[in-house]
């Protein structure tokens, strides 16, 4: 039986598949970065005023924020 260190690294795919290795992992959630990017550049392309308000907070959090 596995120990717990190699349980949490090594995960199953759901059709019972082997582990997938750290380098599909990485690729996998670096993929997933990719698009989640693409879909926040879309939404505020054409969401202009809502863009430009959370820029607003972010730019106020930045400010307000102690280093």
């Amino acid at each position: 039986m596995p120990d717990q260190q190699q349980r949490d690294t090594e995960t199953v795919t759901a059709g019972g598949e082997a582990p997938e290795s750290a380098a599909q992992r990485r690729a996998r959630r670096a993929q997933f970065l990719r698009e989640l990017h693409e879909a926040r550049e879309l939404r505020d392309r054409v969401q202009p005023r809502r863009a430009r308000a959370a820029r607003m907070r972010q730019q106020m959090r930045m400010r307000t924020f102690r280093w």
